[in-house]
């Protein structure tokens, strides 16, 4: 019988546990990698502080709404109870009411420190997570979590806004960097626990549509990452280091997938490894901007 762990029964232990710490981690390295590529290096820090921490309470906000709007699954999932249990501790009305207080703080920050523009793209944020993916694409389509990524693509956006409100094409790459890696990364975890979501009625793809289509679509978004993240080498965002690192993630990640596809195990490592490829993206692009970002400059200048 498998044994299932209890969730701290602190309240502020359990509040941090719903609001998904390693998550709004994720959200945040992402939205500090779009400062960077905004700022072609490192910015003030007061902008940078601001921006994480607005993209903290919102992340941490939307987290917790996510966890109430989800809570008739979760309770039939085995990898989800400690979340459920961590909901009962807090109470569903003092965690409606502490995510509400994180996205007002966040985007009070956002108005008043940064500008309307991240502002209303966390608000975006927030609505296709809590609305759109959660109560409707989650619910009703095993092809959600390809509309589902916006949230989590959104941040390097609007990190991007925080320096700079026009958008340009380099984070519109970035951008859709994590939309194409959000699937694959999804997928392979729903096909860990395949079981758990059929049980809790979810339809993800590998309940939907077989572990072998699954696996295609997985090797599909998965190839198509590399050739993307040479592009900010190639049109002069980023330099050759860049390029070389991109290399090497991309590659060993790749050869992760491909390697779990054919066997049709492993998905656990091949999750886990996605989010250190997409996290490794992320820093080689944070460097290389910050300590390469003259030569980054000027290669993109001549190009135009």
């Amino acid at each position: 019988m498998e044994r299932v762990e209890r969730a701290p029964s602190n309240i502020v232990v359990s509040t941090v546990l719903l609001s998904k710490p390693g998550i709004i981690v994720s959200v945040a390295f992402t939205g500090f990698a779009g400062i960077v590529l905004a700022a072609k290096g490192l910015p003030s820090l007061s902008v940078i502080v601001l921006t994480i921490i607005a993209l903290l309470l919102s992340a941490a906000g939307s987290a917790i709404l996510n966890n109430v709007l989800d809570k008739q699954i979760d309770l039939l999932m085995n990898r989800l109870s400690k979340r459920a249990q961590a909901l009962e501790v807090v109470g569903e009305k003092t965690a409606v009411a502490i995510a509400g207080l994180f996205i007002i703080i966040s985007l009070f920050i956002s108005f008043y420190y940064l500008n309307y523009i991240v502002a209303l793209l966390i608000i975006a944020a927030i609505l296709s997570y809590t609305l759109l993916y959660t109560l409707y694409l989650k619910r009703s389509s095993p092809y959600g979590t390809i509309l589902g990524g916006l949230p989590g693509a959104l941040p390097v956006l609007i990190g991007y806004a925080a320096i700079q409100p026009h958008i340009g094409l380099d984070v519109y790459i970035l951008f859709a960097f994590m939309m194409l890696w959000q699937p694959p990364h999804f997928w392979a975890l729903a096909q860990k626990y395949k079981l758990d979501y059929k049980n809790a009625g979810v339809p993800v793809m590998p309940v939907a549509m077989g572990a072998k289509f699954t696996n295609i679509m997985i090797l599909i978004y998965s190839i198509s990452l590399l050739p993307l993240s040479l592009s900010f080498w190639f049109l002069g965002y980023a330099s050759a280091y860049f390029a070389i690192l991109a290399i090497i993630f991309g590659g060993y990640f790749e050869y992760v997938i491909i390697k779990c596809t054919v066997t049709n195990s492993g998905y656990g490592k091949a999750f886990a490894t996605s989010i250190f490829y997409m996290l490794g993206i992320m820093a080689a692009l944070i460097l290389d901007l910050s300590f390469n970002h003259g030569a980054a400059i000027a290669t993109a200048m001549s190009l135009h």
